[in-house]
């Protein structure tokens, strides 16, 4: 079964949760330190742009990767997304299938020799910054602004994969919501030289829901930022429904949905990764927001990754 995301993780103030699993914390920390002390680095013969988060989920990375694959080709390259295999994931992977190849393995360095047996000159590694047996030509990292860092802890005392100061081995950070200077300083007092971008979801189908009511619901990192996003859309949600991120919704869950929203004479409206994993038999009851990455600045961050391919 799926857990929801621990309220106390986006807790400012530290929690009596946070103090009690901070030995756990310390552990992880330790751990990924052995990690990458001791593991050796895979040689790569083709350019490696890396998407990554130290936030655990939410942080819009598979949007951010297909808006960099439509630059690649835009830059006359032949990429392909490279990933881990994960049962769960299998939204993603769709999602990026609809986009270009994908290679995926338990391991990732085979995916990406995958690719190069495939004639791919350049791969868009979603996810695997922590992966310290992959050489990157540029490593992009991911925060939405509304979530930040958090309580600012690693996990499981907080929502970070590690600690803060891994901004040290990126190149370019993108953050998805408003400019927040105070973010700014945070990122540039840890590393001076990295290249800070902003970027915002852009809704396609937005139209075909105004004026319409709506019970919307998500089983994402953030479900909080897919309701957000349509009420600043000015789009009237009457329920909202959080699910666990990569949620497998049962049939059962999927009928009762189905019924509420009759009840109510309202739309079913989720994200399009929610949609993927729906069954067949109640796609046709239930509507998706299709979104595309904007990314302010765009022709700049465009130069750095001409730079590193």
């Amino acid at each position: 079964m799926k857990l929801y995301k621990p309220n106390f993780w986006d807790k400012k103030n530290i929690s009596f949760f946070s103090i009690v699993l901070l030995p756990l914390s310390f552990l992880i920390i330790i751990l990924n330190s052995f990690r990458k002390f001791f593991t050796n680095k895979k040689k790569i013969t083709l350019p490696v742009i890396c998407v990554g988060n130290i936030y655990l989920g939410g942080t819009g990375k598979t949007p951010l990767t297909i808006e960099i694959f439509n630059i690649l080709k835009n830059l006359k390259k032949n990429p392909a997304f490279v990933r881990k295999k994960y049962k769960t994931h299998k939204d993603e992977v769709a999602l990026q299938k609809q986009t270009g190849l994908v290679f995926e393995s338990f391991k990732r360095i085979n995916a990406i020799n995958d690719a190069i047996k495939n004639k791919i000159n350049v791969v868009i590694l979603d996810d695997g910054f922590q992966d310290f047996s992959i050489n990157k030509n540029l490593s992009i990292l991911c925060f939405n602004e509304k979530q930040w860092i958090g309580n600012g802890f690693v996990i499981p005392a907080g929502p970070l994969r590690e600690r803060l100061f891994a901004i040290k081995r990126a190149q370019c950070i993108i953050i998805n919501g408003e400019k927040n200077i105070h973010i700014e300083k945070k990122i540039l007092s840890i590393n001076e030289r990295i290249k800070i971008f902003y970027s915002k979801y852009v809704p396609l189908n937005i139209d075909s829901y105004s004026n319409k009511s709506i019970i919307a619901f998500a089983g994402i990192g953030n479900p909080n930022n897919f309701f957000d996003l349509l009420e600043d859309n000015k789009i009237k949600i009457l329920k909202k429904i959080s699910f666990p991120d990569h949620y497998n919704y049962s049939d059962a869950e999927l009928e009762n949905l189905t019924i509420v929203a009759k009840e109510k004479n309202a739309i079913l409206l989720t994200t399009e990764k929610d949609y993927l994993r729906i069954s067949e038999n109640y796609k046709k009851n239930i509507n998706y927001l299709k979104i595309k990455t904007e990314i302010n600045n765009k022709d700049q961050f465009v130069e750095e990754i001409k730079k590193n391919i």
